[in-house]
């Protein structure tokens, strides 16, 4: 070893010891957020350890579109938390028609804890003749053909405009809504606010805590060679009246697939990720038989295609993440699955228990019993590192975080493990807080503390470029976050 060589190696780990304060050019700073596994933002190196995608689990119908002015064709399901209560916000419309077409109203259902749904008299617009029903907005076409609303999270907006919403088609472009409580809709100006857009999809909006400002995913179109994909644009806006040039969204070195939705929304446990939760569309892909299409009685315009879920995410900017390009959720058992526009999901991934996030998609569209039906994940489950029964290891890139510990959520079998170890900048492992030092890990929860022979107190090393290996065997790990 040079001389040269020895004091950069000494340089470089001296930077992660107390008292240093060295800074590692490059490092990214995580502070104390919650990292999950849906992308490889964090990872340097992978041995033997695959970032895997899990399925979630289906949990049954909680919703059927069974009013009057509901039915088949209800869909483009928004699902939000506030407080106490669960919302969800759906186009009511029980025929086929032009898009933004009169017979199209926003419903309303709400639950105790995501999973009992009823549907709430509120006497506000009358339709079919009556004021007993759960219609929030009617009568305002094109507003109900993809109303999907959010509770802003912008901590300066005020109280009358907590939630806010986007609608609209081509013709139209995008309006922006308002409420103060999520009953009382308003239009908050009469122009539109996008223009630009093919907007026939659900079109979303939201708060971006980590980008200052609000951010809008809606549908575009875009061609390659001589096909032209369903796409998805982004515009951004700080006071969501006035919003800049469309720019489309990139997908990385991954094949063009058509995205029917993209229901891009911050992750409640990590707002900094946003996930992408869509429809992948199959046009022409026909799985039912016109015989059995016309036994499930389905509207002759909707099974020559169908479709799956898929998973992507992004950080912010013109771009997303594909790690995984396998289905998601796939179309379950039964021909009614597999009909065109079924298996869309709803907007937003919500806590529905202590260890448990709901979803929800929409199944049987065009058909008698059109509904949403609950899937369930782990914590921060959407995805894991993960290590056979031989073992292997990942390595981060280089870091800085705030706090004094750190909280894993994990999974081993009985004769699994997962040992961390921190190091360097330059990769060399930090007294106290090696391989041999840290205790091993054993069991499956979603909160685990760290330690190294007792010790959980990494405050030595806050704000010091470190790199983090995690060495496991038959184990899962799912996320982890420095806590303060």
């Amino acid at each position: 070893m040079t001389r040269k060589h020895l004091f950069s190696l000494i340089a470089a780990f001296g930077a992660a010891l107390p008292g240093s304060h060295g800074q590692a050019p490059g490092a990214l700073h995580i502070a104390d957020r919650r990292e999950i596994f849906v992308d490889r933002h964090l990872v340097e190196k992978l041995e033997s350890v695959e970032l895997r995608m899990h399925a979630p689990r289906e949990s049954g119908a909680v919703l059927y579109f069974d009013k009057p002015w509901e039915g088949r064709f209800s869909g483009y399901v928004t699902v939000l938390r506030d407080g106490d209560t669960y919302r969800a916000y759906y186009r009511g419309v029980p025929v086929s028609g032009k898009d933004g077409n009169e017979h199209e109203v926003t419903c309303l259902a709400e639950s105790p804890d995501g999973i009992t749904w009823s549907k709430p008299v509120l006497k506000q617009h009358r339709v079919h003749g009556s004021l007993r029903n759960n219609v929030v907005i009617a009568h305002e076409t094109p507003a109900s053909h993809n109303f999907s609303p959010f509770i802003d999270a912008n901590p300066a907006a005020p109280a009358h405009l907590r939630y806010k919403a986007i609608c609209g088609t081509r013709e139209t472009g995008l309006l922006a809504y308002s409420s103060p409580d999520g009953l009382r809709w308003h239009k908050m100006q009469e122009a539109p606010v996008i223009t630009k857009g093919a907007f026939d999809s659900q079109n979303v909006a939201f708060w971006s805590e980590s980008e200052q400002q609000y951010v809008c995913y809606f549908r575009t179109m875009s061609k390659v060679g001589k096909t032209a994909y369903r796409s998805v644009s982004r515009a951004v806006s700080k006071d969501f009246l006035h919003w800049s040039e469309p720019q489309e969204m990139a997908f990385g070195d991954t094949p063009r697939e058509q995205l029917y939705t993209q229901q891009t929304s911050p992750y409640v446990r990590a707002p900094h990720i946003a996930l992408a939760i869509g429809a992948r569309f199959m046009p022409g892909r026909q799985v039912v038989s016109d015989a059995e299409a016309k036994r499930l009685k389905v509207d002759p315009q909707y099974y020559r295609d169908c479709s799956d879920v898929v998973l992507f995410s992004t950080r912010g900017g013109t771009a997303y993440e594909r790690t995984f390009l396998e289905s998601f959720i796939r179309p379950g058992i039964g021909i009614g699955n597999w009909v065109s526009r079924s298996n869309y999901p709803a907007l937003n991934v919500v806590q529905t228990g202590a260890d448990e996030l709901s979803l929800y998609v929409n199944e049987a569209y065009a058909q008698e019993g059109a509904h949403l039906k609950r899937y369930t994940l782990r914590l921060d489950g959407f995805a894991s590192l993960h290590a056979p029964f031989g073992g292997g290891s990942m390595t981060t890139k280089v870091f800085t975080f705030e706090g004094k510990e750190l909280e894993i959520n994990c999974s081993t079998s009985a004769a699994g493990e997962i040992r961390i170890e921190m190091l360097d900048a330059a990769g060399n492992p930090v007294p106290g807080f090696a391989k041999g030092d840290a205790e091993v890990i054993i069991g499956n929860e979603t909160r685990r503390i760290v330690r190294w022979k007792g010790n959980h107190d990494l405050s030595t090393l806050a704000g010091k470029p470190v790199r983090m290996r995690v060495h496991m065997k038959d184990a899962d790990l799912y996320a982890f976050k420095f806590n303060r």
